[in-house]
């Protein structure tokens, strides 16, 4: 099986059921829709990889800003050059789910082997996975950190554990944690609120 045919089985196990209701709501309702983005709605770009954060500032899915977690973003580019910008494996998961009549044309994600404020992006393909170390993850509790360079994901690893992994594998355990990860940031983001609504009341 090839990389096109693995993708389009995860995503339709993922996502199906979240397209149809989608579909159904939109013919309902163009205006209706959760989580704020079913179809990226930028114009096309066939260099959408260049100035990434200025193009595509948030995360569609979760609002996180892409310019602070630079280390852990991602691009994905569909066929019709049409970009998503996230902010993590997690939410490029959600994007390539409800787009899954889409054809990524191209994946990138922050390369954690470069040094600078600002780390470049990396096609996925090329990218080595660090999975389940002590590095902090984003939007995720077990942790998915990408490198460019073989040589230093081995190093991250020796400095901080976890399992070394390609994208497709770093996929499927993105979709598999899903659960368990939406549930912890609900239970955050409610606990967060909850501490604000107590503060306002003085």
């Amino acid at each position: 099986m090839d990389r096109r045919d693995l993708l389009k089985l995860t995503f339709a196990a993922a996502g199906t059921s979240l397209v149809a209701v989608n579909s159904h709501a939109q013919q309902a309702c163009p205006t209706d829709g959760t989580p704020m983005q079913f179809v990226p709605k930028r114009a096309a770009d066939a260099k959408a990889n260049e100035n990434d954060i200025e193009k595509y500032p948030k995360c569609p899915y979760c609002g996180m800003d892409r310019k602070q977690y630079h280390h852990s973003r991602m691009l994905l580019q569909y066929s019709d050059d049409v970009a998503d910008g996230t902010c993590s494996l997690h939410c490029s998961a959600i994007s390539l789910s409800l787009n899954v009549d889409r054809e990524p044309k191209a994946l990138w994600v922050g390369d954690n082997a470069v040094a600078g404020d600002v780390k470049p992006l990396v096609e996925v393909d090329k990218a080595t996975f660090l999975i389940g170390s002590k590095i902090a993850g984003v939007m995720t509790a077990n942790s998915k950190v990408a490198f460019g360079s073989a040589d230093a994901a081995k190093a991250a690893q020796a400095a901080n554990g976890g399992e070394l992994v390609k994208f497709d594998q770093a996929l499927l355990l993105a979709y598999t944690d899903m659960s368990k990860d939406v549930s912890r940031i609900r239970k955050m983001r409610a606990e967060r609120k909850k501490k604000m609504m107590e503060q306002q009341k003085g």
